[in-house]
């Protein structure tokens, strides 16, 4: 099973959250990403919560990518 510290990934506000809450919270609920950036991340591509931004077809083709990458 895979583990991520929270306090590493979230914004201290959502720390203590439930993981079905996280999913459910607006991408500014991670680290470093600020209401404006979800703004314009739900402008561009639809995302509006965390469960979006990690089903963005694009993340995922990126991820692939580089996995490849450190594989070879």
């Amino acid at each position: 099973m895979a583990s991520i510290d929270l306090d590493t990934v979230l914004d201290k506000a959502w720390a203590d959250k439930r993981l079905p809450e996280i999913l459910a919270a607006p991408v500014a609920a991670l680290k470093g990403v600020s209401d404006r950036d979800g703004e314009l991340l739900q402008e561009a591509f639809g995302v509006r919560t965390v469960a979006d931004l990690a089903e963005l077809k694009y993340a995922r083709w990126a991820q692939a990518l580089a996995a490849l990458e450190a594989a070879k």
